[in-house]
């Protein structure tokens, strides 16, 4: 495990890099929407799977990420959670079974600088390419903020510092899964073809808002605008077009696939990624998403980090097999 981890791709999430303690000053890292069929007690929604057009050429686009070529892909029927997994939902596993996550191991997590009282700021390590973090000592997903933080007026937003091994745990607790990059763009398009967000191609359709995003300009001001200025309730804005909730926006989702870019044309059924890997992809964007740096809002857009970081804007919603 690198001390000095890079991410593959310039976005606004922060490798954690496994560094016991506090961290040293380094470079981290149009058709028409069809419904699944009803949400299940357990909070998911079963989806039909089939086919779909999976990645995008888009201009707004990152090489480099691997966004396409737009191919075809076959799923089978899954279920997947409507809500990204929550701190109520996350600490009620806890409080079960007694887990520690990699943040608490390490003893830190990367935390906006916006969010910390200036004593804290001005005395916590920053990426040199990413400056509006900062490692900072006792974050984790019941201290969003570090020492003096708490989720206790948050029970209902996602759960946040949580590394992919973090999520891989919570969802083997709860009898599911991490679900595939596939399953989870499949169900980000909510039944829409080739459009670029989950309820088509305009950001703000009619003036309204429809994702938590960075609003303003990155990384100095956010006017809010959408009405959060850090992450929203799991439930916030309108949902797709399958019932599913703030798959742009809000917090960036860990995948079950290790990272590449190495997809091709061809037709494939159920692609879970390649064997191994260093990164494990994430999707869908954060509240610290904008325009001018970050737009991995859109559907098609996908980034990765290593499976034992974490950060203030990550979480993760599982998923399972229609059998289960």
């Amino acid at each position: 495990m690198s001390d000095e981890p890079v991410p593959p791709s310039a976005c606004c999430m922060p490798s954690t890099g496994g560094t016991a303690g506090p961290p040293p000053r380094r470079v981290p890292t149009g058709s028409a929407p069809r419904t699944g069929s009803g949400r299940g007690s357990d909070g998911s929604v079963l989806l039909a799977g089939g086919e779909f057009l999976m990645g995008a050429e888009d201009s707004e686009g990152f090489a480099a990420d691997g966004e396409g070529p737009v191919r075809r892909v076959r799923l089978d029927p899954f279920r997947i959670d409507v809500c990204a997994v929550s701190n109520d939902q996350y600490g009620a596993f806890v409080e079960d079974t007694g887990y520690v996550t990699d943040a608490e191991r390490l003893g830190w997590s990367y935390v906006f600088a916006a969010f910390l009282p200036g004593a804290l700021r001005r005395g916590a390590p920053r990426p040199e390419r990413t400056p509006w973090w900062c490692g900072m000592a006792g974050a984790a997903w019941n201290s969003p903020e570090g020492p003096g933080s708490s989720v206790a007026e948050r029970g209902d937003h996602p759960v946040v510092h949580v590394s992919w091994h973090d999520a891989a745990a919570y969802a083997r607790w709860a009898g599911k899964r991490l679900q595939t990059e596939a399953e989870w763009e499949y169900a980000a398009r909510g039944g829409l073809e080739q459009r670029r967000y989950p309820w088509g191609d305009d950001l703000d359709p009619g003036g309204t808002f429809r994702c938590n995003i960075f609003r303003g300009t990155f990384p100095t001001k956010n006017t809010a605008a959408d009405g959060h200025r850090g992450t929203a309730p799991v439930d916030a804005f309108e949902p797709n077009g399958y019932g599913l909730y703030n798959m742009s926006g809000n917090v960036w989702e860990w995948c079950a696939d290790w990272w590449s870019t190495d997809h091709g044309r061809r037709t494939t059924t159920n692609p879970a990624g390649p064997p191994t890997g260093t990164d494990r992809v994430i999707r869908g964007g954060s509240h610290m998403c904008h325009a001018s740096y970050c737009n991995r809002y859109r559907v098609a857009a996908r980034s990765a980090n290593t499976p034992d970081s974490s950060s203030g804007h990550a979480g993760f919603r599982c998923a399972q097999d229609a059998t289960g």
